[in-house]
């Protein structure tokens, strides 16, 4: 028996596709625990694992972040500089915490494997080296983030790069965007120096895929094919896990199976302006369709701004996606990964409206397999997104791609091939 620490932040997105994997080690006969805070803690609890909390870390950190303001920065260049901003202060500016927080979990609890989430960086730039404990990534994104030449710029969304003349591009507008992350790479080797490690040589992203394992839980198709990662990176395939209760509501099986029926999502960390609801709420009003839309648990439906409703539409606060999703004919997000995964994974295609963060780079791999369209959040209209719904519904080309995702899906294991792959690390 081994002993794995799963170690993420406490959003919902991060925590949720790590449990498929903790399940599966612990029905293995290993024990897990989590390193977590926030309202994470007793979701992990609830499931029966130990958690260790935050103690030196605030678990509101990246959350006071933005309540700084992100969203909505008019030019790219200004949203950039913001999202490296927010990166810097939550990445580094908790680093130091988590390390404290590590060292007492590690001479308590002795962990034969890390299980760290590839924006928790405390355990990859120090307590792993420190402590000599072997480090698998878990990445839960649409895409490997791992940088290389088939890669684009990570984060702006960019198309893959087809020809020597896209490549050349994309290495130039990627080192003029190292230059602004240059403050983050010093930073996070002061911390290891403060710790008796040797400086990095290479940015952070690049340094994860130096570790024995970097799990990755999406497939191929949705990552360019590429042949240029390490042979660390291993395909797993989506581990979607949304299951905060039991039973999922009743409702979701009381829909008319004569009219396409619509699911509108724009994830559960949506505290700005609901641009994809208001638009959904006046473009389809009225249409021979069902549409169902969430305000992520954490809104009121009645707060949200969107009465009158048409009669063909349907607000709830929150619904099990894993139920849900595969009763739809399409979906409308804003791109957050688990939704996209677990959209895919039932062949359902998609119009997607990426905001911030890993957004764009899950909404642009859904465009280029060709299941599903790709709208500006800056541009969007309810008539914009009507007409690409409607698109969507009666050209039959986007379902046929999400089911040819679907059926390479079923190529892998997700949690347990995952689960797998840890007990095999931790053997070495």
């Amino acid at each position: 028996m081994a002993r794995f620490l799963i170690t993420v932040w406490p959003m919902y997105g991060h925590v949720f596709p790590n449990m498929p994997a903790a399940i599966a080690l612990r029905e293995r006969g290993h024990e897990v625990a989590f390193y977590t805070g926030g309202k994470a803690v007793s979701l992990v609890e609830s499931q029966g694992f130990t958690c260790f909390p935050f103690q030196q870390v605030d678990a509101d950190y990246f959350e006071k972040l933005l309540a700084k303001g992100f969203f909505g920065e008019p030019t790219m260049i200004k949203r950039r500089q913001r999202q490296v901003f927010i990166y810097h202060h939550w990445l580094i500016g908790t680093l130091r915490g988590q390390v404290a927080d590590l060292e007492a979990i590690v001479q308590q609890w002795r962990p034969d494997v890390l299980v760290v989430d590839t924006t928790m960086w405390g355990p990859l730039l120090v307590t792993h080296e420190k402590h000599n404990i072997p480090v698998a990534i878990y990445s839960w994104t649409v895409g490997t983030i791992l940088p290389g030449p088939q890669m684009p710029v990570v984060g702006l969304g960019l198309p893959r790069p087809r020809n020597a003349f896209d490549r050349l591009k994309a290495n130039m507008v990627g080192q003029v965007l190292s230059l602004s992350t240059a403050s983050i790479r010093r930073d996070a080797n002061r911390v290891r120096q403060e710790n008796g490690l040797k400086p990095l040589t290479m940015p952070v992203a690049e340094y994860a895929g130096t570790m024995p394992l970097y799990i990755s839980t999406t497939v191929p198709e949705l990552d360019y094919n590429r042949t240029d990662l390490p042979t660390s990176v291993k395909y797993v395939g989506p581990t979607v896990w949304n299951k905060l209760n039991d039973a999922p509501p009743a409702w979701i099986n009381e829909f008319a199976r004569d009219k396409p029926l619509v699911y509108i999502t724009e994830g559960t960390l949506r505290d700005h302006k609901p641009i994809i609801l208001q638009a959904a709420a006046k473009g389809l009003a009225n249409l021979p369709i069902q549409v169902v839309m969430t305000t992520g648990g954490r809104r009121d439906p009645a707060e949200v701004g969107l009465h009158p409703i048409a009669p063909n539409i349907q607000i709830k606060s929150w619904v099990p996606d894993s139920d849900f999703i595969p009763k739809v004919d399409l979906l409308v997000a804003a791109g957050g990964a688990s939704t996209t995964l677990g959209a895919l994974q039932a062949g359902v295609p998609m119009v997607m409206v990426p905001t911030e963060w890993d957004k764009p780079e899950s909404a642009q791999r859904v465009a280029e397999v060709g299941a599903g369209i790709r709208l500006s959040p800056w541009k969007l209209t309810p008539e914009r997104l009507r007409q690409a719904v409607e698109e969507v519904l009666h050209n039959p080309t986007y379902r046929q791609n999400a089911q040819r995702i679907a059926a390479a899906c079923q190529r892998y294991g997700g949690g347990a091939q995952a689960a797998e792959l840890l007990e095999e690390l931790s053997q070495r």
